[in-house]
């Protein structure tokens, strides 16, 4: 992580994650128990993101983000 930009990267990765669990639990307590899903979905998925080299926020933001560093490219 060379810049400024790919901080704030990370930091967009941190805080959409947190959202996602955040909101499928406050869902599944509000509604459905089945929102919960949607929190071990995201939490597996980080999980494996170190070994699979590989997270679908990251995808999605090395798209929006092309002059920054990709990172968990699968690479």
């Amino acid at each position: 992580m060379n810049n400024s930009k790919d901080i704030i990267k990370v930091r967009l990765h941190d805080g959409i994650v947190g959202l996602l669990n955040l909101g499928s639990i406050l869902l599944a307590s509000q509604f459905e128990l089945n929102w919960i899903y949607l929190a071990v979905v995201v939490s597996i998925l980080q999980v494996l993101s170190p070994i699979t080299k590989f997270c679908p926020i990251y995808a999605i933001l090395n798209k929006l983000m092309p002059d920054t560093t990709p990172m968990q490219n699968g690479k």
